[in-house]
């Protein structure tokens, strides 16, 4: 194998572990406990609301590094997320309390599941001297869901958006991980799920990058596009 690459890093969400079941149908199924009117279209609807109030956010990212403003920062992040999507779908009366007890969901590591292989790589990848980390716009609700999924002691590093005060795609957030294991980013590979956040993020930064696409949906092109994580090896030794 190659000594060119020194570090892997990886997103979090949607590249080791996936909520089980459907995002959107989790706050579905909770809004309507709390008062939700649904409609035919609900589903389809929040699943919109959901990519457009992304997309009209700002960065999570936050003018603090107390941990507990920080925290309380994340969670009006998200509260504002969330209010803009049922703002647009149907509010109803008990929608704080709605709030709280999905936020809460998607805090405990038993709402996401580990991918087949995650564990195996992650394994192998230690046992050939590479060092891990992750970096992610995930929030520090991320720290306890690897500690429950088992795989908090596999990372040398965690690198969120809140705290580095930078969100992927943004070059700083890429700079701050590497600068935790004192390498370049020539020695350095970026593995996730998104094309902007992940692989134009990662590039820009100078990183080796590789896009999961476990659907099979992404045309081939110039970034190396995997379907299974166990797939980073042969794409490991094509590195020197």
């Amino acid at each position: 194998m190659s000594s060119s690459i020194r570090v892997v890093f990886f997103d979090a969400a949607d590249t080791l572990f996936h909520v089980q079941g459907s995002v959107g149908e989790i706050y579905l199924r909770h809004a309507i406990e709390f008062g939700f009117v649904q409609k035919p279209d609900s589903l389809a609807a929040i699943k919109q609301a959901f990519s457009r109030a992304f997309r009209e956010a700002p960065p999570p990212v936050f003018a603090t590094v107390d941990p507990v403003r920080l925290k309380q920062s994340e969670r009006l992040w998200w509260f504002d997320i969330v209010h803009n999507v049922f703002y647009r779908v149907g509010m109803f009366e008990r929608f704080d309390e709605f709030f709280e007890q999905v936020f809460r969901i998607f805090e405990d590591h038993e709402s996401w599941r580990l991918f087949p292989e995650t564990v195996s790589t992650l394994t192998r990848l230690r046992s050939q001297g590479l060092e891990l980390g992750i970096i992610s716009n995930f929030d520090s609700r991320l720290f306890g869901v690897l500690r429950g999924l088992g795989i908090a002691e596999a990372f040398d590093t965690v690198t969120i958006s809140s705290v580095a005060q930078a969100a992927k795609p943004a070059q700083q957030i890429f700079y701050s991980a590497l600068e935790k294991h004192a390498v370049d980013p020539n020695e350095a590979l970026h593995v996730g799920d998104s094309l902007r956040e992940d692989v134009e993020g990662g590039k820009k930064a100078g990183l080796h990058v590789a896009l999961v696409d476990r659907g099979g949906n992404t045309p081939s092109g110039d970034v190396p596009i995997i379907k299974s994580l166990e797939e980073l090896f042969p794409l490991l030794d094509r590195f020197e």
